[in-house]
């Protein structure tokens, strides 16, 4: 895994294909929490939230992106709700 403390603010973060997924709010604990701007909206259309990723998925951090191991729509089928 990678460090976490390379890990930055508005940072973006990108699947192992090459897809935009987020942008990093923060970390926290062990899952790396994207802007609400850059995550999807609920179901019922309101506005967005914050989702998490577990770090496990970070592959490599190089510049101002945080690639990750998985493909983005791998990645986000395992977003997490975050507050």
């Amino acid at each position: 895994m990678t460090d976490s403390s390379a890990i930055r603010e508005h940072m973006g973060v990108i699947g192992a294909d090459g897809v935009h997924l987020g942008t990093v709010d923060r970390v926290e604990g062990d899952k790396i929490i994207l802007t609400k701007s850059d995550s999807p909206q609920a179901e019922d259309g309101q506005g967005a939230r914050h989702h998490s990723l577990p770090l496990g998925l970070v592959a490599e951090v190089e510049g101002d992106e945080v690639r990750l191991s998985a493909t983005a729509a791998t990645a986000a089928e395992v977003f997490e709700e975050a507050e």
